[in-house]
């Protein structure tokens, strides 16, 4: 009973119908993204707003999320009239809406492949917005916001988004619904070769920041004997573990999306190098003000009870002494000194080996048991802490997940994925069951996920509502109807090499026997 009444307030009672629903729709034809913006649909939809604004170039993501929305089974009756309204039982008009698309960056790792498999794609967006337009009225507004990484420049993800012509088209169209896009970052990086040469201060989150302490429920509390070498996202190790000692586990998060009423997720289906795939779960991170409060992964070999490395070989130990040292030097550098840090980080990589294509280190790989930690506390504060920052008993506000899979990622995510079009939009309202069900269509195996298996078991607080045997898909595809275990013609991601030859393995197998 207790699950329930909690599952009904974050997913609104008229619509408890959803928990464990998984909506995958996948789009007929090729599968790629409108190229003007500001994305029009390119059909006269019976609830479309502008009817005289339409494209003469084929919506494929317009279209995947209507179909995913209307697979959920939202508004049902109302389907394909004028009065079909998808949120009309998630939205009010009063509502705060804030809509939450993958930001990371605005250049991939190898700059030729461009951002088609890195970031949500405008079009997406575009969509989400009118519904929720339709949900609120036209009048009112929504936010769009997200913590991009620290190297991310915002006019580039701005550019990247089409941002431009999404606020100009609103402000011609429907001036009573204004769009507000905010960058929570409190500072910015630029780097050369991944080494750091210059900070600058970001405008950060207009509705400020809450330091929310999980304390002795913080999924670290469990390992005491990684404190002090966790390492965050910056050379400096120590500002991270100031944040993670024994019942002191502290996040920074922006209060835009503690204000919201409503979050609407738009994360990209990819791969990740720490986490294995970054779906909902991870897309988390972004509502940190600092993600150097966040541990990535912890220092050392794994005899040491590090992840840092995969092997416990002398040429990791050396490499792991200098790199601290190197670090260490690098902390309070300067700009002179970061230069230098570029020629020597391009020698470590001639003796050790390169990061982006062949070599594991960082924790990115299948025995991170770090990650899945920062992911879970992250959840609990998004789901939990109301606008102060104060953990209730019972969440807070309400989610909605469409993950963009139109074109997703594979091998080296999140930052140099290869681009694998796919055509598929996939919805649900828990995130659990959308992040298992988007695992097992990329053809990896949940259950060598730490990300999703350790979510059911979170201390303190309770993240999913679902169990594997209560996830059930709905899709216009045949093969991805019934139970997850029942899904075949996967997509096939290619994992991330380091975790190749453990995530792929046969997960009907494993589910088969949950089931029996």
């Amino acid at each position: 009973m207790e699950v329930m009444l909690m599952a009904e307030t974050l997913f609104c009672a008229e619509n408890k119908h959803l928990l464990g629903r998984v909506a995958i729709y996948r789009a007929p034809g090729a599968a790629q993204y409108p190229r003007t913006p500001p994305y029009h649909p390119d059909t006269c939809y019976p609830e479309y707003p502008f009817a005289d604004c339409l494209s003469e170039e084929r919506n494929i993501a317009y279209e995947a999320v209507r179909q995913t929305l209307y697979l959920l089974g939202l508004d049902a009756e109302r389907y394909g009239t004028p009065q079909w309204n998808p949120f009309s039982k998630l939205i009010t008009p009063d509502d705060l809406v804030v809509i939450k698309p993958n930001m990371v960056r605005d250049f991939h790792e190898f700059p030729e492949e461009g951002t088609e498999a890195l970031i949500t794609h405008g079009s997406v967006v575009r969509a989400v917005v009118d519904y929720v337009y339709l949900a609120k009225g036209g009048r009112g507004g929504v936010i769009i916001a997200d913590s991009p990484q620290n190297d991310a420049d915002w006019n580039g993800l701005w550019k990247a988004f089409a941002f431009d012509e999404l606020v100009q088209f609103y402000r011609a169209n429907a001036p009573q619904f204004d769009i507000k896009i905010y960058d929570v970052r409190k500072e910015a990086v630029r780097k050369q070769h991944g080494v750091v040469v210059e900070r600058y201060a970001r405008p950060g989150d207009p509705f400020g920041y809450s330091l929310i302490d999980l304390g002795v429920i913080s999924e670290f509390e469990s390992v005491p004997d990684r404190l002090g070498r966790l390492y965050g996202a910056e050379y400096d190790i120590s500002d991270t573990n100031t944040h993670h000692q024994p019942g002191v586990h502290q996040y920074l998060i922006a209060n835009t999306f503690l204000a919201a009423d409503v979050i609407i997720n738009l994360p990209k289906l990819k791969t990740h190098k720490k986490s294995g795939i970054t779906v909902w779960m991870k897309s988390a991170i972004g509502i940190n003000g600092d993600k150097n409060w966040l541990p990535h992964h912890t220092e050392g070999l794994p005899s040491e009870g590090g992840d840092q490395f995969a092997e416990n070989s002398l040429k990791r130990r050396a490499e792991q002494r200098l790199v601290t040292i190197f670090k260490r030097l690098l902390k309070n550098a300067g700009p002179t000194g970061a230069r230098v840090g570029v020629i020597l980080k391009r020698l470590g990589v001639v003796a050790f080996g390169d990061t982006n294509r062949n070599t594991i280190r960082s924790g990115n790989w299948y025995g991170n048991d770090t990650i899945w930690r920062t992911v879970c506390d992250v959840m609990k504060c998004w789901v939990y802490a109301d606008k102060t920052g104060q953990l209730q008993p019972v969440p807070q506000r309400r989610f909605l997940c469409l993950v963009d899979g139109i074109i997703g990622g594979e091998g080296n995510g999140p930052l140099a994925p290869k681009a694998k079009p796919c055509g598929v939009c996939i919805g649900g309202t828990d995130p659990i069951a959308v992040d298992t069900v988007s695992a097992v269509l990329m053809g990896f195996d949940p259950d060598k996920l730490k990300i999703l298996q350790q979510a059911y078991h979170t201390r303190g607080y309770q993240i999913t509502f679902v169990s594997p045997d209560s996830i059930h898909c709905v899709s216009n595809q045949p093969a991805w109807n019934g139970a997850i275990w029942d899904l075949t013609d996967t997509l096939d991601f290619e994992p991330h090499f380091g975790w190749k030859g453990y995530v792929e393995a046969p997960w009907r197998q494993s589910y088969a026997r949950g089931k029996n």
